[in-house]
């Protein structure tokens, strides 16, 4: 790791790949923000959107009526979150050509190119230029992280929320114990918005006191203790401000938290137990009851949604943190930061698999580990490569070579399932045509938007109208009913009640049949049917479900 500290000699050679490394980043921060653009419409609807929607509204009828107006601070239980994302994709919408639903999809694609930028500069601090490079496009090109961003209004934004505090961390330990006013503006930044998104943000106070302390036992060995304390203060009293703006910031996403000192505190209790009626979700081939999941829920998925490349990566420098501790070559500031990010990356997971609360929707709440887990990998990339760079050209290039091809193996899936590359398994699964029958692969329903377009298309090209003495038709869902009437438009009923509908709309998912029905259209990526149309128009189609519903 002696590599990533400040004894690096600034030659020419060094400064023109670093300079080359940064326009690559910068380059491929645009192609992404440009595929973005042009493709964000493609995402579907999933659970959350029409719930957040009105939540948004909710906020904002409080603040425009001097919070008179209430309704924000007791609906459903989203009150115990913020609403930052949703609130700023309502007041977006007012001012831009875009119906609401695709401005939540446009402001995702925002968010999620803002984190990929945080985590670049976050890795390159660390590790340098081809660090940071590599940890943009690990992060860039996990399809998870990838297609999380564009529809999840809670964990993708808290996940980019998460690292621009990391990145305030960083800075607070490079700087210690004179932290700059920049640095002070992120940390209190990033607090104010990881905490105001979900109160799992308080996480980072852990990472922080444990990762400081091989910088403090450095202080008191080389200060002495009194001098030691003394520095530990002003830093603190330095950083005030932050907080201040922290809790200005939380407060602002979040009302409902400040209403009283408590309100967090049961935030944390309310989450700590399942909050609804249990269901079923298929895991590894079993269904299983979502308070019930076992240990291995995370750990398996982990292993086999993320990206190959990711998962070696981040998984040898963590193993390197533990390796260079107790070495007096690396500096305390290098140990605390890569004990901070490793602890980003493994403890939530670790605090899951021993307390096992309720788990479902594949790793969809656990987004905001992988940003720190690209930025391990990053940094091991950039150690690798310039440690082989003493045995000359070639290992270099072959390492390179060899991360660039790995890195074809999500972007070629990313390309196969798009626009569902959450629902992405890596090769060691077998990809999703063999984990389809083994896991959930679209359990937010996102497949209903091109559903919903090829049935309207097949219609009007038949030019086919609703049946004699109704204006509408009638559609029976298996999946989502609210995303599936906004992708169906107007022109439309839905419900799940199957008796007189035209047609039967449902999801690839194991609770929906298959009927012994015409089928008009699937929707499929790698064979497997994410949703299917069937024409039950004279048909005695009795249920959709394959599973009683709970």
């Amino acid at each position: 790791m002696s590599s990533l500290t400040t004894s690096l000699i600034d030659t020419p050679s060094r400064r023109s790949i670093e300079q080359t490394c940064d326009d690559l980043a910068i380059t491929a921060l645009a192609v992404v923000a440009i595929i973005a653009g042009v493709t964000f419409q493609d995402y579907g609807l999933g659970w959350d959107d029409y719930t957040h929607a009105e939540y948004a509204d909710l906020l904002l009828k409080m603040y425009g009526s001097g919070f008179r107006d209430t309704g924000a601070l007791s609906f459903a239980n989203l009150f115990m979150y913020g609403g930052g994302f949703d609130m700023l994709a309502a007041l977006i919408h007012k001012v831009i050509p875009l119906q609401l639903f695709e401005t939540r999809r446009l402001l995702g694609a925002i968010v999620g190119v803002i984190g990929l930028g945080v985590t670049w500069r976050l890795a390159r601090r660390i590790g340098g230029a081809p660090a940071g490079l590599a940890a943009l496009l690990l992060l860039a090109l996990c399809p998870t992280f990838y297609g999380h961003m564009f529809m999840n209004p809670k964990d993708a934004p808290f996940a980019v929320a998460m690292v621009v505090l990391m990145l305030g961390l960083v800075r607070l330990v490079q700087e210690y114990p004179k932290p700059s006013p920049g640095t002070v503006l992120i940390l209190g930044l990033g607090t104010g918005l990881s905490i105001g998104c979900r109160i799992l943000g308080g996480l980072t106070l852990i990472y922080a006191i444990v990762g400081f302390i091989p910088l403090l036992a450095s202080e008191v060995r080389e200060h002495g203790g009194r001098e030691a304390a003394h520095r530990f203060f002003h830093a603190v009293y330095v950083t005030l401000p932050g907080l201040v703006l922290a809790y200005l910031v939380m407060g602002l996403i979040w009302p409902w938290a400040i209403l009283e000192f408590k309100n967090p505190l049961q935030a944390v209790t309310y989450f700590s137990h399942f909050f609804e009626k249990p269901w079923k979700e298929m895991f590894d081939g079993t269904l299983v009851s979502v308070p019930d999941m076992p240990w291995s829920y995370l750990p398996t998925l982990f292993a086999l949604q993320l990206p190959e490349v990711l998962i070696a990566l981040a998984g040898g420098a963590a193993i390197a943190t533990v390796a260079v501790l107790p070495q007096s070559r690396v500096s305390p500031r290098l140990k605390a930061i890569l004990l901070m990010l490793t602890l980003a990356a493994t403890l939530p997971l670790a605090i899951a698999m021993v307390k096992r609360p309720a788990l479902y929707n594949g790793i969809r709440h656990f987004i905001f580990v992988i940003p720190p887990m690209a930025v391990l990998g990053g940094v091991a990339f950039g150690w690798l490569s310039e440690r082989v760079k003493a045995y000359g050209p070639a290992p270099q290039m072959a390492v390179v070579g060899l991360f660039g091809l790995s890195l074809l193996l999500p972007l070629t899936e990313m390309v196969r399932l798009h626009p569902y590359q959450y629902t992405h398994f890596n090769h060691i699964a077998g990809t999703v045509r063999e984990a389809d029958d083994r896991f959930m692969l679209d359990y937010w329903g996102l497949a209903f938007k091109q559903a919903s377009d090829g049935l309207r298309q097949q219609l009007e090209d038949r030019q086919e109208v609703p049946p004699r003495g109704r204006a509408k038709w009638k559609v029976a869902v298996c999946g989502p009913q609210r995303p599936a009437q906004v992708a169906l438009g107007p022109d439309f009923t839905i419900g799940w009640d199957s008796k007189q509908a035209d047609f039967a709309m449902t999801l690839g998912e194991f609770y929906c049949k298959g009927l012994t029905a015409p089928v008009m259209l699937e929707v499929k990526r790698d064979d497997v049917v994410f949703a299917r149309v069937y024409d039950i128009r004279g048909g005695n189609i009795a249920d959709l479900l394959a599973i009683p519903a709970p």
